[in-house]
């Protein structure tokens, strides 16, 4: 993910445009398109604001990996979501126990989880951590 600028206290922007953010909850990036209506995927309304920034609407990810974070799964667990990708797709994975969703409100900086996340901090609203800092970290 090289090419990414600093450009706020907790945000970055790619050389594609997209805007970056650390997610405390994922402990990753994530990245999403703002104020742009010519990108390939959904667009998200920005304040304008680097050091504080608000998006509209809430910020959906979900991605999928082993069910307790770890980066790597079993031979076992790759056997298990490989046959539920081949029955039902990538809803069917979004759908398991091997589905990761993070869910939340972008407000002045800070980010309220919504009740919907599989991770530790739902329900949990956190101030957006530096963005240098936390990229550095990753």
């Amino acid at each position: 993910m090289s090419g990414i600028t600093t450009i706020g206290r907790c945000l970055g922007q790619g050389g594609d445009g997209a805007v970056w953010f650390f997610c405390p909850g994922c402990d990753g990036p994530h990245s999403i398109w703002v104020n742009a209506p010519n990108t390939p995927g959904p667009n998200w309304g920005y304040n304008g604001n680097p050091d504080a920034p608000t998006f509209t609407p809430s910020v959906l990810a979900r991605t999928t990996g082993a069910p307790d974070g770890r980066s790597v799964m079993t031979a076992e667990e790759e056997a298990e979501y490989d046959a539920i990708y081949q029955t039902g797709g990538r809803e069917a994975v979004f759908a398991s126990r091997f589905g990761k969703v993070c869910h939340s409100f972008i407000t002045d900086g800070r980010i309220q989880y919504l009740g919907d996340c599989t991770h530790a901090l739902a329900n949990q609203t956190v101030d957006l951590p530096g963005w240098e800092e936390s990229w550095a970290s990753w």
